[in-house]
């Protein structure tokens, strides 16, 4: 029987169901955190309602069954903007500016959105789940892995949840490429080689409405000497970790999860070369070394911070194929195969030589059916030499994600709450990619190759 794409989603759907169910009847270990009904309200509060804090909210907003008790940031612009929205919104909050007032007040709140800066993520999410919430925190998990640690051991410790947000975890469109596509169908064969960026136009720094700047005392109260380090943060070694963790680390997560190991190795090369007032590197390009079950496979990644040359995405190529994939499907939502693996028609050979026919994949749903040319074929006009590889038209990817971005990685941390089920990104997995991540600042400082241990990546 042919697997149509809508019975594949229903199927998906149907089982997603029933292990929810099976773990609801059975009490097992991820049984419903909240006590009372498994559709039972989940109050919520945001610790750190700037910019990254209010994009969760336009996520969280549109998730059913969550209310918003209160908001927690220490800029009055912040907090007024946050508590205004989610008002508009029919959450009734009540805003603070200490965390551990929000905490001790807040007696019925389920879990708390940590969205402050990096350094603060592990004193934040601690406190949280030593106060019995469980926590969805931001990426990068801490600027330290010493920090990033004790939010493992805090979570272990009090049974709470940690989850961390790569929200590509729980997209479908890179669970169906991935998992799917990758690892089940085994699409591509043996993938040799990722290659991913993040390029973003030269921009100012970020400024502030002047009438909402914080006082020397408050700014010095939470650990900043200005205004200007309060809102660019990001680039300064002591908050953050620049470019490189800010955006790296979305997509260098994904090379653990295609390769289905860590890193066993990673060499950087990056500078302070063009906004000379920063402190981390405003571009970085790094290759990292994997060990993988087929053999070893190496990826290229770079952050470029003075060009918006190609924008944001990740190809993972394989002998049989490559599947081009961005969580801005325009950007990247293509599986290309390899001219040498498509089906003549002869089955010995075919078998042979492991050749397949693509279009099965279309008619099963898995691929999709409009195809686009990657590379145009010669013409009259132009000249293709031995040394150019025939590549053959493009197959989009079949599940589209009419969400926000980050919605549902917080709809998964939501139904661990709710229902038991399993967190795309729990805390141990944030750790490893924290370790693989936060190497390449040192990689380049120390402009050496630096080994990893396996032993680096567990808590």
């Amino acid at each position: 029987m042919t697997l149509t794409r809508r019975d594949f989603l229903k199927s998906i759907t149907a089982a997603g169901a029933t292990v929810a169910a099976s773990r609801w009847a059975a009490g097992a270990e991820n049984a419903p955190l909240v006590p009372g009904s498994s559709s039972e309200t989940v109050n919520v509060a945001i610790i750190g309602a700037g910019a990254q804090g209010r994009i969760l909210l336009e996520s969280a907003k549109n998730i059913p069954g969550i209310q918003f008790k209160a908001v927690c940031d220490v800029w009055d612009y912040s907090q007024q903007y946050a508590g205004n929205f989610l008002m508009k919104h029919g959450h009734k909050v009540n805003v603070y500016e200490d965390y551990r007032e929000m905490l001790d007040k807040e007696k019925d709140l389920h879990a708390v959105i940590v969205a402050s800066p990096d350094w603060m993520h592990a004193e934040h999410a601690n406190a949280c789940m030593q106060a019995e919430r469980h926590v969805y925190c931001e990426k990068e998990m801490s600027n330290t892995l010493e920090k990033a640690r004790t939010m493992v051991e805090t979570s272990r410790s009090t049974k709470k949840l940690l989850q961390i947000g790569h929200q590509r975890r729980s997209n479908p469109r890179y669970i169906h490429a991935f998992n799917k596509l990758i690892r089940d169908t085994n699409l591509l064969g043996r993938v040799t080689h990722a290659n991913a960026q993040w390029n973003r136009s030269k921009s100012d720094d970020i400024g502030w409405p002047k009438k909402y700047a914080l006082s020397t005392e408050r700014l010095s109260k939470y650990g900043y000497s200005s205004m200007h380090e309060f809102r660019n943060w990001r680039w300064f070694k002591k908050f953050g970790g620049g470019p490189i963790v800010d955006l790296g680390s979305h997509q260098i997560d994904l090379f653990s999860w295609v390769f289905g190991s860590n890193p066993k190795s990673v060499i950087a090369s990056g500078g302070v070369d063009f906004y000379t007032t920063h402190e981390w590197y405003d571009n970085v390009m790094c290759i990292f070394e994997y060990d993988t079950p087929k053999g070893v496979s190496r990826a290229f990644y770079q952050v470029l911070t003075t060009t918006s040359n190609g924008g944001f995405k990740e190809t993972f190529m394989g002998e049989n194929g490559n599947i081009v994939i961005s969580e801005v499907p325009p950007v990247g939502n293509t599986a290309t195969q390899e001219a040498q693996n498509k089906a003549t028609g002869n089955p010995e050979e075919d078998l042979k030589y492991g050749r397949s026919d693509w279009e099965l994949y279309v008619k099963q749903g898995l691929l999709g059916s409009t195809r686009t040319p990657i590379r145009p074929v010669a013409t009259k006009n132009t000249n293709v030499d031995a040394r150019v590889s025939a590549q053959l038209e493009g197959y989009p990817l079949p599940i589209e994600l009419a969400k926000p971005a980050h919605q549902p990685h917080l709809e998964n941390f939501f139904d661990a709450i709710r229902l038991g089920t399993k967190l795309n990104c729990p805390g141990e997995i944030g750790y490893e990619t924290a370790v693989a991540v936060l190497a390449c600042n040192e990689a380049v400082r120390t402009n050496q190759k630096i080994e990893f241990k396996p032993s680096q990546f567990t808590i």
